[in-house]
């Protein structure tokens, strides 16, 4: 049951919640205090939510899963298996959905099926790495590997469906539940909003499991928390020739390597200090003889920013840069930014209102001691796509504990998931959703109540 000690809790708070509603609606003096309802009642929903989430027959069944997709990773629009395990767990818990969406994506329903709409959204796709961690669950596929956590979002927010599903009558609206496609570069948020699916959403929580925090922390911030960014692949070509006679050549790596320093200077001397930016250029590909200079060079790179402007500048300069750089050393350059296959992700801000929201459901759950002032940081997140189209909140959960030995950050291919931070995962994403129905719930009927004294 969804209560281990108390079956019949939640579902009396909410009948009870209810006939408050009505009365709260046509009653000149309300008989409870927004306050007080939010203090007294409201609060004792994620904590609940936590200790069901704790249960070893849950937790079993989420280790599961998230084992099962760590031996099978699949990269960007390629998750059919993952989608796949995603789809026969929904129909075995009677879950609508719809798939596809965004080519792999699958997108669940629970609740009443109409507004509001709250989602809670977890990515799906692995990276091309291979594991070199050794242990029963390794990674089975070749130079593929779920080296960010990306199986563990999956697991939790099949936790959260299930908790959710099994008090979906009592739910004060629409929760969806979006499984996403390609979050390492594919901008699958953004596919899946093209596909119109989520043209209804009110709001979206969105998490990442961290390998900063210790477990039981979150860490969070209102506004901008995460760059935009976008990548960049550059060919600059020359004339090759024999190394013994290079003035017989236009080498193309010379001309490279200058380009490279050049654009570190686009970041030490033309961008704005408390206007961060970066430019990463991680691939650099040329000939393949150790006395032959190559006709051509391959670099290509990321480059991220903080705010529009100083993003469609920076985009301009590494255009510049690259040609012109080439041009004085004789060779010609040519620049793509590959929108189509990598589109430009936009800053990620997090809404100020869900931001209120979440510190009150954490600060419940886990204690306000327990949540985290987040800082912004380089990184992307194309959960920035959903955050820019309706109101988003992204936060970090914890996963840290020393006894475990060292958590290594997201994309090592030492990387690994404390599996003790998964109920955690749950517990917020079911409690994040279910409070904002019934707050939603609430201000309808404040609405209501404001229009009755008028008239």
């Amino acid at each position: 049951m969804f209560f281990n000690s108390h079956p019949n809790q939640f579902m009396d708070f909410l009948k009870w919640f209810l006939a408050f509603i009505t009365l709260y609606t046509f009653l000149a003096t309300p008989i409870l205090s927004v306050s007080l309802l939010n203090k007294e009642v409201l609060a004792n929903i994620s904590v609940n939510f936590l200790n069901s989430a704790k249960s070893s027959e849950l937790f079993d069944w989420m280790v599961k899963i998230r084992r099962t997709i760590h031996e099978n990773p699949e990269l960007g629009f390629e998750e059919f298996e993952t989608s796949k395990i995603i789809r026969n767990e929904l129909d075995k818990m009677g879950i609508s959905y719809k798939y596809p969406v965004a080519v792999t994506g699958v997108v669940g329903f629970i609740g009443t099926g109409k507004p509001p709409f709250v989602a809670l959204r977890a990515d799906m796709d692995a990276l091309p790495i291979q594991e070199e961690v050794e242990w029963e669950h390794k990674s089975k596929i070749p130079g593929k590997m779920h080296s960010c956590g990306h199986d563990a979002h999956v697991a939790m927010l099949l936790g959260a469906a299930k908790i959710l599903q099994e008090q979906r009558s009592d739910l004060q609206g629409t929760v969806l539940l979006v499984f996403q496609p390609a979050e390492e570069g594919g901008g699958g948020a953004k596919r899946m909003l093209e596909s119109g699916i989520l043209d209804n959403v009110d709001a979206i929580f969105g998490l990442h499991i961290s390998a900063i925090n210790p477990i039981g922390v979150v860490s969070a911030s209102s506004g901008p928390i995460m760059a935009s960014s976008g990548f960049f692949e550059a060919v600059i070509k020359g004339k090759g020739g024999h190394a013994a006679i290079p003035q017989h050549t236009i080498d193309p790596i010379l001309a490279t390597s200058n380009i490279i320093v050049s654009l570190q200077l686009l970041v030490s001397r033309e961008a704005d200090p408390l206007d961060s930016q970066v430019v990463t250029v991680a691939k650099f590909k040329g000939g393949s003889a150790f006395n032959v200079i190559p006709d051509s060079v391959t670099i290509g790179g990321t480059f991220r920013a903080f705010s529009k402007k100083s993003f469609t500048q920076l985009k301009q300069r590494i255009v510049e840069v690259i040609t012109r750089q080439a041009a004085v050393q004789r060779c010609n350059a040519t620049v793509d930014f590959d929108t189509k296959n990598r589109p430009f992700y936009p800053v990620t801000v997090n809404n100020k209102a869900l931001h209120d929201h979440f510190r009150y459901v954490a600060g419940q759950m886990l204690g306000t001691d327990k949540i985290i002032e987040k800082k912004p940081t380089m990184g992307t997140e194309d959960f920035s796509f959903f955050a820019e189209a309706f109101p988003g909140y992204f936060y970090l959960l914890g996963m840290v504990d020393e006894t475990k030995g060292v958590f290594e950050s997201g994309h090592s291919p030492f990387y690994r998931v404390n599996e003790d931070a998964l109920p955690y995962g749950v517990a917020l994403h079911a409690s994040l959703a279910t409070t904002y129905l019934l707050e939603h719930q609430l201000k309808s009927a404040t609405r209501g109540q404001n229009v009755h004294d008028e008239l």
